[in-house]
Parts: structure tokens; C-alpha cells; sequence
């Protein structure tokens, strides 16, 4: 069951409910017993298809990625005094990749010269849900579950690690690259998906906001040894042991939190944890990641599937009101972003393609919604629109761009991993309203091709205290085997 939400409320006091509410939820998974895996029955058919790769590694656009500044280019418009903003679909022109007929947005060039190794959607929508807030989406896309809900729903990356299992068992299955939980708004909202909600820390991931300190997190604290620290995990299982009456969280949850620390240590005592370090990587490789946070976090992602991550999620990271969330300042601000993501995830690609890993690892550039410069939500939508600046034609530079959430049509591109190559599945329309118009893809059925992709049935689901929950909502997420190889 989940929460309504008036839509009528102001932006401030839906995020307050929202928040108070998942903390609720948040904190009901901590006496959570034991998920039971539910079995096949005839109505479901729960039958895993062979998968078509072994490791996932999603690149997050925090934000709001404008498909029509990236992916989706539309008829361009230059900035002038006095352009109207209904004549403002692309604020980029299209450039030509290495697929024929296929373009992209300038700024992109790198990333256009691996295009033929892509199956770039075009037509990825969002559910409308009465109001746009980024925590909600965000989590919706995350979990494949409209928020709040009763239950702590996992990331997909943690299903991936509670039903595959780890592809390295000193490795972390679920690493999570670049994303700050504290210190930046919306944190709480942000830490009540990156989790694995029902099915305990174990399957958690492993938080790296800064990729170039990453080493610092399988080493013991300052001035500790190994031992000492060996020491203070006997010394907590003690503690536990004495005292079993104690309980902050169920059983289920209490092991799965210790047997989180047994994985931990060891990882810690192993040679593994040099793929954190990424001062290891050759100068000339580390010199082509290192122009942005973001792209040593593509750098560290290469590094630890190729050790033998499961799931790797790597962010520009989402602060309100920076980087992909552009609500003023939009053209200038994705220029900006065009130069931290195009040189890196091209890079990725390639080096996954010369180490032999790209066949068998999936990558996806996703992110909540789109942007239009006038349609907030889809057309005929009752949401708020949060743009901080309302203007029917250019008067200066910070009007240029496209600053309304759009959740009609967007873009999700995918190499590897089975996925075709050089194809394009979808389409928006040309003019405004930019929304899906040829084989729309849904997040629950996204999440069915990724699921599907990595040797998951899309209605594998849990019991949870007498409630079945599935991987796609409902089980009812169907893989578009259209994108397959």
C-alpha cells in the first residue's frame, strides 16, 4: 500500500510528509523477519533467463538529464535577446556519431564515437505522480516503487546482490560511487534508497562519495592495525552474544548486519582492495578519467568490475539545484556538464571493450526525468512548476535552457551487456509536447530488461512478513527483448 500525496500541497510540505513517512518505513525494516523467497507458481511462471552479463554498472544523471541537450536533440535555436521560449526545444545542435543517421548533441563528441557500440531509448517515461519532486523519482526509478511505501523497498543494485550473490566473494556485490548522504539537501530523502531496505545491510551498499579517497575505506582508521581492528569485531560479537535479550532490530537484521562486518573484514585483509586505490592506474589511463569527480568515479566503477563488483552506480551526484537540476542557468550549466561526463564514460566503454568485459558487463546512463523549457511534467499535468524564473521570451543568458521537469520522453542510453549495438528503439515526437510517441518503455519495464539482462526474471519476489513483493511492481515489468542481441 503506499501514501497519497495531495498534489495541491506546496512543494515544501510534500517533501516534509514525504520524508517523515519514509523514515517511518526505514525504521519498520529494522524488526523485519526473514524475506522468504516465494516460489514458482503457475499464475507467475518464476523461471531466471540465461543472462546475457554478469556485472551491472549504472551511470547516474542526478538531476534531471535533458534528453533534448543530450540524447534527443530537437530543432536548435541559438540564443538571441528576444527568442521566444516556445521556440526553444534544443539548446545544442546535433552532431554526427559513428552510427549512421544517428545524432546526438554537440558537446557529446567522445560519447558520439562510441555510439555504435549503444542502444540508445529515446522513448523512457516516467509515471506521473501528481507532484515532481527529484527524492520521489529518484526513488521510484531506484527501487521501481512509487514512494512512500510500508515497506523498505531495496535498490535494484541490492536485489542484484541478494539474488545473484556476489561475482567476487571479497568483493562489496553493491557499490555506490560519488553520492554524498550527508551534508547536502534532500539526505535523507537520498538515503532512504540507497539501501537494501528488507533484506538487510548485508546486501547494503558501499558508499564512496569521494572516488579518489575510495583506498581509505578498506583500511583500518589512522593509526590502527589489522589486529585492533580484527579485535574490536570480536569484542562487538561478544557484546551481542551477552546480551541477547537486547534487540534494536530483528534477528534477520541483526545477522545480516554482522555478517555485512565478516564481509568487511575480509575484504580488509585482502589484496583485493588495491582495485579502491585508483592512484594503482597507469598515468596516461588515470590522466583520461581525471577531469571531474565524476570521471574518477568511472575510473574506480572500471576498476572494481573488473575485480568483481556486481553493481557499481556512479553519480554526478544530485545536489538541489546543481549540476543536472537545472532550474536557471540550463544551457550554460549542461555545457558544463557535456565536458565532466563525455571524455570519461567513453572511456569506460573502451576500456571495458579492450579488457574483454564490456560483452559481459551491462552499462546504463539514466536519470528521473527530462526537461522541457515550458511543460512541467507532461502536458495536462496538475504539478507545480518549479522553475525559478518565468519568462516568455529570452532577455539574457541565464533564460536560455530548458528548466521544467518533463517526464514525457526521455533517454536512456545501454552498452554491453547483450544489448544491440548501434540501435536506436523509440521515439519523441518533434515538436512540442517532446513526448514518447513510438514504443514508450516504462521504468518497471526498464528495470525488466535490466533484471532480464543479468539472469533475473522480472517476477522473482520475496515474502516479506506475509506480503509479496516483487523485483518489477506487481511483477508485472516485461523485458523489452526488442534492445537483446
Amino acid at each position: 500500500m503506499t501514501f497519497h500525496i495531495d498534489p495541491a500541497e506546496p512543494p515544501n510540505i510534500i517533501r516534509r510528509d514525504f520524508l517523515k513517512r519514509l523514515s517511518a518505513a526505514s525504521l519498520a525494516a529494522l524488526g523485519t523477519a526473514a524475506p522468504r523467497e516465494l516460489v514458482a507458481n503457475e499464475s507467475l511462471k518464476v523461471i531466471h533467463p540465461p543472462a546475457t552479463a554478469d556485472a551491472c554498472i549504472l551511470i547516474w544523471m542526478g538531476g534531471g538529464m535533458a534528453a533534448p541537450d543530450t540524447f534527443d536533440p530537437k530543432h536548435y535555436e541559438p540564443f538571441r535577446v528576444g527568442l521566444p521560449v516556445a521556440d526553444m526545444l534544443s539548446t545544442f545542435p546535433a552532431i554526427d556519431t559513428s552510427v549512421s543517421g544517428l545524432q546526438i548533441c554537440k558537446g557529446l563528441e567522445n560519447i558520439a564515437s562510441v555510439m555504435d557500440r549503444a542502444t540508445l531509448i529515446r522513448s523512457a517515461v516516467q509515471a506521473d505522480l501528481g507532484s515532481i519532486l527529484h527524492s520521489r523519482h529518484q526513488y521510484h526509478w531506484h527501487t521501481g516503487y512509487v514512494p512512500p511505501q510500508t515497506v523498505a523497498c531495496p535498490h535494484i543494485g541490492s536485489w542484484m546482490a541478494k539474488v545473484l550473490g556476489p561475482r567476487n566473494p571479497v568483493m562489496p556485490a553493491f557499490v555506490n560511487i560519488g553520492q554524498r548522504l550527508e551534508g547536502v539537501g534532500e539526505s535523507e530523502e537520498l538515503k532512504a534508497f540507497t539501501t537494501a531496505g528488507f533484506f538487510g545491510s548485508e546486501f547494503g551498499p558501499m558508499n564512496l562519495p569521494f572516488p579518489a579517497d575510495a583506498a581509505q575505506s578498506v583500511r583500518p582508521p589512522g593509526g590502527m592495525t589489522s589486529d585492533r581492528f580484527v579485535n574490536r569485531d570480536k569484542l562487538l560479537r561478544r557484546l551481542v552474544d551477552q546480551n541477547p535479550n537486547r534487540k534494536w532490530m530483528s534477528d534477520y537484521q541483526q545477522e545480516s548486519m554482522l555478517r555485512s562486518l565478516d564481509n568487511a573484514y575480509r575484504l580488509l585483509s585482502s589484496k583485493d582492495r588495491e582495485a579502491f586505490d585508483i592512484s594503482l592506474e597507469p598515468e596516461e589511463s588515470r590522466k583520461a578519467y581525471d577531469i571531474s569527480h565524476f570521471g574518477r568515479g568511472c575510473l574506480l566503477a572500471r576498476r572494481l568490475v573488473e575485480s568483481g563488483a556486481r553493481f557499481v552506480e556512479v553519480t554526478t551526484e544530485y545536489v538541489p539545484f546543481l549540476h543536472w537540476d537545472t532550474h536557471a542557468n540550463g544551457h550554460e550549466t549542461v555545457a558544463r556538464m557535456h565536458t565532466e561526463i563525455d571524455q570519461p564514460i567513453a572511456r569506460l566503454i573502451l576500456d571495458l571493450e579492450q579488457r574483454g568485459l564490456l560483452d559481459r558487463t551491462l552499462v546504463v546512463i539514466a536519470s528521473e526525468f527530462s526537461r522541457d523549457a515550458m511543460i512541467e511534467g507532461v502536458p495536462g499535468s496538475t504539478a507545480s512548476d518549479q522553475a525559478t524564473e518565468k519568462v516568455d521570451e529570452m532577455k539574457e543568458m541565464k533564460h536560455y535552457g530548458l528548466h521544467r521537469h518533463f517526464t514525457g520522453g526521455s533517454s536512456v542510453v545501454m552498452f554491453g551487456g547483450g544489448m544491440k549495438r548501434g540501435f536506436v528503439y523509440g521515439k519523441t515526437a518533434d515538436q512540442r509536447p517532446l513526448i514518447a510517441v513510438e514504443n514508450p518503455v516504462s521504468i518497471s519495464d526498464l528495470h525488466a530488461t535490466i533484471m532480464t539482462a543479468m539472469g533475473i526474471s522480472p517476477a522473482t519476489g520475496f515474502d516479506i512478513e506475509g506480503r509479496p513483493f516483487y523485483v518489477t511492481q506487481d511483477a508485472k515489468g516485461k523485458a523489452v527483448t526488442e534492445l537483446f542481441g
